[in-house]
């Protein structure tokens, strides 16, 4: 029988209105499990981890992560799965850090909360939970269907480092264009099989913990002064993710190439990602480009935000070396980006 480990941090899923002020309020995973009495005819051991306080998403940093990382870390070789209850508005910031802090995971981690708490009658909890549960015991072979980082919402399962929430008042919440589904939750669980990435040793789990969250971000408009994107460049930090337009455009004014051209001189990355959520970054297809690829900009391809975000935190605390870390943001750690 398999053992499931399901790790409580908090959001929506665990919180109830307060008889009185009518404020959402985090209860305890006890009281989450009354409302799912279903629970015991799942063919599987349920143990639990709940944090010592319970986390709004909002409030979610790479500390954090890194304490959920030792968890996985510390009850991997007892559990054949893992559930990650997790507030909706930085799940996928969260599912993106691990997935690059976990290397050669063998076994499912599979995200999933609600949009509604899971004492309301309308709620989406309890089939999100116990969807989540039977994909992370699922097994073919003795081997786990699903070893990778997922979300898994609405009736669908999503690649972690792939998906964003794109919508806070449906149950539709996460979205992933530029990468299928994982597995699709109708009368019968049905597994997109060529589009799950499996280990390359997935006997030997490397857990990475050391985050640098130098990182910046310069989101582009038109119109925008030399003094702000002056002001982002030159900020103390060691990495930036700048959001440019379609293909991966920005304007072609010498100022702007030049103050860009100075921070990468400085030893600075900077990573180029859409504003656009479908499609990727083609670096030199248009002249509005081709400058960013001359002065060493690296090409973020079809990167999430969020992705991107977490992945520049990695990689920094994996070297010291700009060029390093240009190079491995421009690689397919973990199936985060597809290169074209």
């Amino acid at each position: 029988m398999s053992q499931i480990l399901i790790i409580y941090t908090g959001g929506t899923i665990g919180m109830m209105s307060d008889p009185v002020t009518k404020v959402l309020k985090p209860i305890n995973f006890e009281q989450i499990m009354d409302n799912v009495p279903e629970l015991e005819k799942l063919n599987c051991r349920i143990k639990v981890h709940s944090f010592d306080e319970i986390i709004d998403s909002s409030n979610m940093n790479p500390e954090i992560w890194s304490e959920l990382a030792g968890l996985i870390q510390s009850n991997y070789h007892d559990n054949d799965g893992f559930v990650i209850l997790h507030g909706s508005d930085t799940m996928a910031y969260t599912a993106s850090a691990l997935s690059f802090m976990l290397e050669n995971l063998g076994k499912p981690i599979i995200f999933t909360g609600s949009q509604l708490p899971i004492s309301a009658i309308r709620t989406d909890a309890k089939e999100n939970l116990m969807t989540a549960i039977e994909i992370a015991k699922a097994k073919k072979n003795d081997r786990a269907r699903v070893p990778e980082v997922c979300i898994y919402f609405d009736y669908k399962l999503f690649r972690g480092n792939r998906a964003f929430k794109y919508n806070s008042s449906k149950f539709e919440a996460f979205r992933s264009p530029n990468y299928p589904i994982l597995a699709e939750s109708g009368v019968h669980l049905r597994f997109s099989a060529n589009d799950i990435r499996l280990p390359e040793d997935e006997s030997s789990l490397i857990v990475h913990n050391n985050l640098v969250n130098d990182v910046g971000v310069l989101k582009l408009y038109p119109g925008i002064s030399p003094k702000v994107v002056e002001n982002i460049l030159s900020a103390d930090v060691r990495g930036i993710v700048m959001e440019t337009f379609g293909a991966g455009n920005t304007t072609t004014d010498s100022w702007f190439i030049d103050l860009l051209k100075n921070a990468i001189d400085s030893g600075k990355v900077i990573l180029d990602i859409s504003q656009c959520k479908v499609g990727t970054v083609e670096l030199g297809r248009y002249e509005t480009s081709k400058h960013l690829k001359d002065i060493g900009v690296a090409n973020g391809y079809d990167m999430t935000f969020e992705s991107a975000v977490t992945k520049m935190m990695y990689l920094l605390g994996q070297s010291d070396d700009p060029l390093q870390v240009k190079e491995w943001l421009e690689t397919d750690l973990r199936g985060e980006i597809t290169v074209s």
